[in-house]
């Protein structure tokens, strides 16, 4: 089984892990997500997966968030840069992953 998701989402930082960017992957998709992935997530509830924005692909982990209750997608600084992401951006993003 395959998944594969886009979605919109605003870039927001988290300064207590080195000033790491996110985004936070809509709750009907974090939901249906956790159930796909039950018993299949690796330490802080993360699991591999591919992510795409405009040009850029990267590999990458989603991370499963407790207060959120949501999964978070971390962008890296390269990406940010390559595709002039900032801050506080709303940004398309497309993931997948395989089962």
């Amino acid at each position: 089984m395959r998944l594969d998701e886009t979605f919109r989402a605003k870039v927001w930082s988290q300064e207590s892990t080195g000033a790491w960017h996110f985004v936070t992957l809509p709750a009907d998709l974090s939901k249906r997500i956790r159930m796909l992935t039950t018993g299949l997530r690796k330490p802080f509830g993360s699991f591999h997966v591919v992510a795409k924005t405009g040009k850029s692909t990267w590999d990458t982990s989603l991370f499963a968030d407790q207060k959120r209750d949501a999964f978070l997608l971390p962008v890296k600084a390269d990406v940010r840069r390559k595709e002039k992401i900032a801050l506080g951006d709303t940004i398309e993003v497309s993931i997948s992953f395989g089962l």
